[in-house]
């Protein structure tokens, strides 16, 4: 689903006040979004058996705020910036879904539907009040409020998810073929005609996180969990790095941004 497909479908007479602050929607978006899902998953479990649960839950948070913070201060899409918020709503958002489960005791079949539920009131009032969804309209601090909003709740499904076919007998290896699997589906529908633009990008969206996380799990987790047994500092780390590389490339090549074309 490249940019050129997510149309925007404001009025041409609406102003926009401030240049779309999201990346063009290409390959690079999505092997870094995959990559942030990952990182997030273990960097949060990595936190929270270092710091302890609470004081890793404070310092996700106070890391998020003000990467938004920064987010929303500039007026224009910043490759590091946003993608260092969306870092951090990956890190919190699995600290939302585990404090659930482990901390409240919430089980996954039950928490998996609630952050459904939250996700789709997000989308229900952002359409109502603004009547678009289209990542291309992210020109207004309304509109960017919902769009953060939307992205800290299928942050905090997608974990959710994943962590709940992980624990139903998939296994974290069999849940990551599960959803990349799962990810083709709107891509294919989308490009048969059969699923619009903007749906099909919010589905794929959700779906990059349960398939990321899956994947470093498996690679992190030791063998008695079925994983690879690489551990969660060194996994962490790597794709730490692997992020860095790619924000770094698009942030000279500007590949991500509809004004250098």
């Amino acid at each position: 689903m490249t940019t050129d497909r997510l149309l925007d479908d404001r009025p041409l007479t609406s102003v926009r006040t401030m240049a779309n602050k999201v990346p063009e929607v290409t390959a690079y978006f999505w092997i870094i979004k995959v990559l942030t899902t990952g990182m997030g998953e273990t960097a949060s479990d990595l936190l929270a058996k270092v710091l302890g649960p609470v004081p890793a839950v404070g310092l996700g948070g106070l890391a998020l705020a003000l990467s938004l913070a920064v987010q929303f201060a500039v007026r224009r899409y910043v490759a590091w910036v946003y993608w260092t918020a969306v870092v951090m709503v990956s890190v919190f958002g699995t600290m939302a879904a585990d404090v659930l489960h482990v901390g409240l005791g919430v089980p996954y079949i039950v928490s998996t539907p609630i952050f459904l539920v939250t996700l789709a009131a997000v989308f229900a009032l952002w359409y109502a009040v603004e009547r678009t969804l289209s990542i291309h309209s992210i020109t207004t601090r309304s509109r960017e409020l919902f769009y953060w909003g939307a992205v800290l709740a299928t942050f905090a499904l997608g974990t959710a998810a994943g962590d709940l076919t992980a624990t139903a007998g998939l296994g974290y290896f069999g849940s990551a073929v599960l959803f990349a699997v799962a990810i083709c589906v709107p891509a294919l529908a989308h490009r048969f005609g059969m699923l619009a633009a903007v749906p099909a990008f919010w589905t794929a969206y959700v779906i990059t996180r349960p398939l990321g996380a899956s994947l470093a799990d498996w690679m992190a987790l030791g063998h008695t969990r079925g994983g690879l047994g690489f551990g969660l500092g060194p996994v962490t780390l790597a794709w730490t790095v692997a992020i860095a590389c790619f924000v770094g490339y698009l942030a000279v090549s500007r590949k991500d941004t509809s004004y250098s074309k």
